[in-house]
């Protein structure tokens, strides 16, 4: 078809789209809707051929019967329109069909009526489409500028915090890991988190406090918004001298404390004193293959795939006949995260159980929050002021024995012991939570030694 056949418009539409609607209303309603007399019908057909095959051409027309009649009248009509172009041939057979035929001409302003509505409808849509999206995008950049802000006060706060207790952490984590950098540098940071945990609580008890003191006044949600207001702003400029009051006041608490539970013991229930937790030993073996194999031949308890995601806690109790546990583990191909804690209970059974818990879920065993940073059974009174405020029952103390870090125990054979320290549950921790994509392989034994 001719490109200009297709720029061309009559009645509000392309000259081809109306034309084949008009040839599709013909064809549809011809002896049905309307009645048109042969002479008629002849004259569309012509109209027809010339715009699909141009100007009849004697050469290319094959020949008729002697008695084909209807076909030598179809030619003759065809050629009488001469010479005129398809589009004046699309034209022809459009005007006479609305000359012949009343019905045509509304049908083609129900369908412009029709297909107006249904893009006004559509471009309302896409309108609405597009408002929702950027009142969508608006409150998601708001909720990210307000969160940003959010956390650089926090980080203000906290840098401000570190900065101040480093050292007296640095000193206590050589104490307790001397000669061994990784360990302290995950010490220092448990420390300074919990350090930062309990100051953001005092803040918060000194705006409750004075929210209730104000509650008998007129000003009282007044007052109590100045004060969240003041507490906002001491935590975004850490450098205050009121902040600084406190930040020292914490440090020599903390320092106090520290060198207290140092040297304190804890008591069991019949009155006897607690040893200090010994440190662990670790070590490694090359020959991970053979204990892969070994571990697998078993009864298939001592392999476990972790989750993408996911980490997983095996409670082992300790053993009326036993001294010290020992363990052992390896993977196949990556590295995984290892810690070990104790927790100071009596021990309901004496199964091993395994517990898993995603990244998303509060650990059913283990709070960072609440975890001690004492070598002993003293676990601080942090965890058990938190434990208050919420209106929560205590949880029992928890120590640090070995702090989680990942271990490339994909080439080599972790094993480790440790002297049991009372009566409790070692909590060996298999961490995978900062793997995004890939589970891991676990092959681990425990027993323990009479």
């Amino acid at each position: 078809m001719d490109k200009n056949v297709e720029e061309l418009e009559k009645w509000g539409f392309p000259l081809l789209e109306l034309y084949r609607m008009a040839l599709q209303f013909y064809k549809q309603n011809s002896g049905k809707a309307i009645h048109l007399s042969y002479e008629d019908n002849l004259k569309l057909i012509a109209f027809k051929q010339q715009a699909s095959c141009g100007p009849f051409d004697p050469k290319d027309a094959p020949e008729l019967g002697v008695l084909d009649v209807i076909g030598k009248d179809r030619r003759m009509h065809w050629q009488m329109l001469g010479n005129i172009n398809r589009e004046q041939a699309m034209e022809g057979f459009i005007d006479l069909l609305e000359s012949m035929c009343s019905a045509f001409r509304p049908y083609v302003e129900a369908v412009r009526k029709n297909r107006d509505e249904t893009l006004k409808e559509e471009l309302k849509r896409m309108e609405r489409e597009k408002q929702e999206k950027e009142q969508k995008e608006r409150e998601q950049q708001e909720l990210l500028e307000e969160g940003y802000k959010e956390e650089m006060q926090r980080r203000q706060l906290q840098d401000a915090l570190n900065k101040q207790t480093y050292q007296q952490f640095k000193t206590y984590a050589e104490k307790q890991f001397p000669g061994n950098p990784e360990q302290q540098a995950v010490l220092i940071h448990q420390l300074q988190q919990e350090h930062y945990h309990q100051y953001m609580q005092q803040l918060h008890m000194q705006n409750h406090n004075n929210a209730s003191e104000n509650n008998g006044t007129n000003n009282n949600s007044t007052a109590a918004t100045r004060d969240m207001a003041d507490i906002s702003a001491s935590a975004a400029q850490p450098n205050t001298d009121e902040l600084n009051k406190d930040l020292a006041k914490l440090s020599m608490e903390g320092q106090q404390q520290t060198e207290d539970q140092h040297h304190l013991q804890g008591h069991n229930e019949d009155g006897d004193d607690y040893v200090l937790i010994q440190p662990a030993k670790i070590w490694t073996r090359p020959d991970i293959e053979d204990f892969k194999v070994e571990v697998s031949a078993g009864d298939g308890d001592g392999v476990i795939t972790i989750g993408h995601g996911d980490t997983v806690t095996v409670r082992v109790p300790t053993n009326l006949n036993g001294k010290s546990i020992f363990w052992e583990f390896a993977t196949d191909s990556y590295d995984i995260g290892f810690g070990i804690y104790f927790e100071w209970s009596k021990p309901v059974t004496q199964e091993v159980t395994v517990h898993v818990s995603d990244s998303d879920d509060d650990d059913e065993f283990l709070d960072e929050d609440y975890l001690s940073t004492n070598e002993d059974l003293e676990c601080g009174s942090m965890a058990n002021d938190r434990s208050n405020l919420n209106n929560s029952p205590l949880k029992p103390p928890i120590s640090i024995i070995v702090p989680i870090y990942r271990r490339e125990c994909f080439n080599e054979v972790y094993v480790g012991s440790h002297t049991y320290p009372g009566e409790g549950v070692y909590l060996l921790k298999f961490d995978n939570s900062y793997s995004i994509w890939r589970s891991k392989k676990l092959y681990y034994r425990v027993y323990y030694e009479r």
